[in-house]
């Protein structure tokens, strides 16, 4: 006489999460009846799970079942599905599979995971759009703001579509300013006060950004001083020059890494500028001398690979001298690559001509150019900016964003991941962000507390693309990292980890010293 074979040959098959479902499926239940109708819907998802070639309807069908077992204690058999069901179903669902995933990997793991990630994501997709617009988003405002503008300033398209029409009609007085901005007057007198200190430059293009009646709008934060700026107590540290400036024009905190400040000139003048004190009261343009001086130390010091010409704003420099210095630099053969500093594409868009993009394809085309722009809010993106770092793309290695965390603009993670998704999107990859910096008093009021930085930096990993997370940086006689350690624990060679995303912790063995220290391995062997 034949015995009955137990269940557990059948199922030893498959791995644990299908071998735990089936158990948790099996086990005792209730004993009553379910309704009809639950009946009839169990018995319509078995019909479309057997007949088509499909893991959906596998998927859904033992979602069901599993569903009905927790919440009122009805087994599979109580609908009319026998145990021998469940595992032909369960070997279909692997044999359709490509990748040959298990019915309960996918049941009890990933779906769940999925899910909980969802619920992560679909708060910030809520907030995204209302809490940090684009510019792209808010564009028709913009439009209108700009057409105001015009008229305002007499401004022809044609001043409006050129840089130097930008930089002839830029507001640096507060007159000008409050006739364009509404702002109360104790604003006007405060901006008054400040402005006999810090010089201020805003482009009419980036005036348009400023939403009108959105108080502690991210645009005028970044471009309208307040009187923090002379009010905030403390002793300025003195500007990076000196102590880190081996030659004229030159900055040099690594040993191959050197930057050329190659004006002092910006298209605006930001708030919140770590080079405040560089920024005289007036446009300099420097000797050809002075740059000989820098291109000659460069030359002369073979251990130096990468050079970043900045300022100031590298692209406020005529075309011409844009090209002389990159040619100086690509007769050098040790300057491998090089690097331009910028925020002209969000300040002033038009300036990006055709001459500047083929004087960066040609200098591409010796060694690799990085185009490295600072954007702080997604607000700065625009169809018209997002155009310029699109045309720029196409000619250099690539474009980086180096962002500094700043109150009330950036610092929440709704802010923070719409704008590092929001310059992905603008052919600009996320690339650093700064703390704001230590060394002056008068952005004390901008300054975000290191543990919040943190929070938000390590809450985007498992959240948005991981090319579109920047390094969390301090600026303390050069660039020190600041990401929280997700090691929790080591013992007996193996790791426990923090997922930064969620918080759930999982060991990671670490690899055997003892065999990673025999130096008899691979080929070594023979």
């Amino acid at each position: 006489m034949k015995t009955k074979p137990t269940a557990e040959p059948l199922t030893s098959a498959f791995d644990g999460y299908t071998r735990t479902l089936l158990d948790e499926l099996g086990s005792d239940g209730a004993g009553e009846t379910p309704p009809p109708e639950d009946v009839n819907r169990a018995a319509s998802l078995l019909d479309t799970a057997r007949k088509n070639d499909l893991t959906g309807p596998i998927v859904e069908l033992f979602a069901y079942l599993l569903e009905q077992k927790r919440s009122s204690g009805y087994t599979p058999s109580a609908f009319g599905v026998d145990g021998q069901t469940l595992i032909d179903l369960a070997r279909k669902h692997e044999a359709i599979d490509e990748h040959l995933v298990s019915i309960g990997g996918r049941l009890t793991q990933a779906l769940p995971i999925a899910a909980d990630a969802n619920d992560r994501v679909d708060a910030y997709l809520r907030e995204k759009d209302e809490v940090a617009p684009s510019g792209i988003e808010i564009w028709d405002t913009i439009l209108e703001n700009q057409q105001r503008i015009k008229k305002k300033l007499s401004m022809s398209d044609s001043d409006w579509n050129s840089f130097q029409g930008q930089i002839r009609c830029a507001i640096d007085s507060v007159e000008t300013l409050a006739d364009l901005i509404d702002l109360p007057p104790q604003a006007i007198e405060m901006i008054s006060r400040v402005t006999k200190a810090y010089r201020m430059r805003i482009t009419p293009y980036y005036t348009s950004l400023i939403m009108p009646g959105r108080i502690n709008d991210p645009i005028m934060l970044q471009s309208i001083p307040t009187g923090e700026m002379i009010d905030n107590a403390g002793v300025e540290i003195p500007p990076v020059a000196a102590d880190h400036s081996p030659a004229r024009l030159i900055d040099q905190f690594y040993p191959r890494v050197v930057t050329i400040k190659a004006t002092n000139m910006c298209a605006m003048y930001c708030t919140h500028c770590l080079r405040i004190a560089h920024i005289g009261r007036k446009d300099k343009v420097y000797s050809r001398e002075a740059y000989i001086e820098a291109i000659d130390y460069i030359r002369a010091n073979d251990r130096i690979r990468d050079v970043l010409i900045t300022g100031g704003d590298a692209f406020v420099l005529p075309n011409p001298m844009i090209r002389w210095i990159l040619e100086q630099l690509d007769t050098i053969d040790h300057v491998t690559v090089k690097r331009l500093g910028t925020r002209v594409p969000v300040t002033a868009p038009m300036r990006v001509d055709s001459e500047l993009l083929d004087i960066l394809e040609e200098s591409n085309d010796q060694k690799p150019i990085r185009v490295v722009t600072q954007i702080n809010t997604a607000q700065e993106i625009t169809p018209v900016s997002r155009n310029a770092f699109r045309r720029i793309s196409k000619r250099c290695f690539t474009v980086l964003n180096q962002a500094v965390l700043l109150k009330g603009i950036n610092d929440s993670r709704v802010k923070m991941w719409k704008l590092c998704e929001t310059i992905q999107e603008a052919y600009v990859r996320p690339y650093y962000i700064f703390n704001c910096s230590y060394r002056n008093p008068q952005f004390t009021h901008f300054r975000v507390p290191i543990e919040v930085g943190r929070d938000i930096v390590e809450s985007m990993y498992g959240n948005i693309s991981g090319d579109a997370i920047p390094r969390y940086i301090a600026t303390a006689g050069g660039k020190i990292p600041l990401h929280r350690s997700n090691v929790v624990s080591a013992e007996d060679h193996s790791y426990t980890l923090r997922k930064p995303w969620n918080g759930q912790q999982v060991s990671y063995p670490d690899a055997d010293p003892e065999l990673y220290n025999n130096d008899l391995f691979a080929f070594k062997n023979y």
